[in-house]
């Protein structure tokens, strides 16, 4: 058998045959290490009006410790996370489950506002190489008929993980302090960890194409976990299937994809970034009790919950561009409802619930599209260096509404202002030419 020949035969198991029990528990290991990355971010907002507290910090410091981690993120994206394609998805998510373990834990020790920014840009770097590979990973251990619906999926573990962080920090701060919270996500982060260690593989994609050390025995080994037969030898690859997948990112084939991607995440990173980081201590700064103020951050989350899996259902039907447009033009109009009408408790709760549906829910829709338009050899890559230009708009968000809010600007014509981005997003999402995108 020729190697285009296996590649081609691997493609049409993994397309077309059901998933099996094992390729159901790696999209499920994604899905938990999604809900890790949310107790990673969201802990710091959660907690960030009793850090601002002791170390006495405006708005604008409180922007930058959000935004730290987020510029974390961005490096992991264009430099941890490209590393999926070369060393394999498993070395990755080792790396940076080491890094964000590290970064969680030793929060519990510093005792400075510079050695908080140095820790969390070191969580952000595992967070930004984890993200991309995950949604590779679920997508290569996906049949056609579920895999937007998988990739979609593992991006609802991250609001997942913000609704439990909201609830352990709305009881665990008061009683024991900001730092435990953080010393709690640390140890989550070692679990997963070692369960990485313990379970997670490469793809048979990867494994095909890149062809690692004992290839041919780890393809065995996944064929039979997945329920088909083994291959007796596995050919050599031609020389020419090793590309530089960087500069292929602006060949011909993905050009005008690529600037779409880029332009779609950085808008809807913007936005989404800024409601995330900012949700909580507005809802504090607004007169609500602390526990209160969490739970709105809560609802959010559980919105976007909601938001994702929904997202996945309608995609199926009508596709993702489709889709991800309508959801960005809803949460656009809630957003400007919430910016331009009066505001009681239960009106806030309310909003922000369908915000976190449609903004974060419809965000969640640029993982199945980013996996589908670039293929094995470049995927992460692709997906990587997406994430990291977004990164820039999520840096940019949460320190521009920092700094707008210092300046006198409302709280209500701030969601207006930043209602905007999200129609960007919509309409580079829905012009993408991707032959694999519908």
């Amino acid at each position: 058998m020729t190697y285009e020949n296996l590649q081609t035969k691997f493609k049409n198991l993994i397309d077309n045959s059901p998933m099996s029990t094992f390729q159901i528990i790696i999209v499920a290991i994604c899905f938990i290490l999604n809900m890790n990355d949310g107790i990673d971010v969201l802990v710091v907002s959660f907690s960030g009006s009793d850090i601002s507290k002791e170390w006495t910090l405006s708005k604008t410091e409180l922007g930058y410790t959000f935004s730290a981690g987020l510029v974390g993120m961005t490096l992991g994206a264009f430099f941890l996370a490209p590393l999926g394609d070369k060393l394999g998805r498993r070395k990755v998510f080792i790396m940076a489950l080491c890094l964000i373990t590290t970064g969680m834990l030793l929060v519990y020790l510093c005792n400075s506002y510079s050695q908080f920014l140095i820790l969390r840009l070191i969580t952000g770097l595992g967070i930004g190489g984890i993200l991309p590979t995950m949604a590779a990973t679920a997508s290569e251990f996906s049949n056609n008929k579920n895999r937007d619906f998988n990739v979609g999926l593992v991006q609802a573990g991250w609001p997942v993980g913000a609704i439990f962080t909201g609830f352990f920090c709305a009881y665990a701060i008061p009683e024991f302090g900001w730092r435990f919270a953080f010393l709690f996500a640390g140890c989550i982060s070692f679990l997963m960890l070692i369960g990485v260690l313990i379970y997670m593989t490469d793809s048979l994609e990867f494994l095909c194409k890149k062809q690692p050390a004992n290839a041919q025995e780890n393809i065995n080994i996944l064929l039979d976990k997945m329920g088909h037969e083994s291959i007796a030898e596995l050919p050599q690859k031609p020389y020419e299937a090793t590309s530089k997948p960087i500069s292929a990112l602006f060949s011909p084939t993905y050009f005008n994809s690529t600037l779409k991607l880029w332009g779609a995440v950085f808008f809807g990173f913007l936005t989404l970034y800024t409601l995330m980081s900012w949700v909580p201590n507005i809802a504090k700064d607004a007169g609500l009790p602390f526990e209160m103020a969490t739970y709105v951050g809560v609802a959010l989350n559980a919105g976007a919950a909601i938001g994702t899996a929904v997202l996945g259902l309608v995609a199926g039907k009508f596709g993702l561009k489709k889709t991800v447009l309508g959801f960005m033009l809803c949460a656009f109009t809630i957003m400007l409802i919430y910016g331009n009408i009066t505001l009681t408790t239960s009106l806030i709760f309310v909003l922000i619930f369908f915000i976190g549906i449609f903004v974060q829910g419809g965000f969640n829709g640029m993982y199945p599209t980013m996996s589908r338009v670039y293929d094995t050899e470049i995927r992460t890559t692709g997906v990587g260096f997406s994430v990291g230009v977004g990164r820039f708009g999520a840096i940019l968000g949460p320190t521009l509404f920092g700094i707008l809010s210092d300046s006198g600007i409302s709280t209500a014509t701030l969601f207006s202002l930043f209602s905007i981005p999200l129609l960007i997003t919509g309409l580079c999402v829905s012009n993408l030419k991707s032959k694999n995108v519908s």
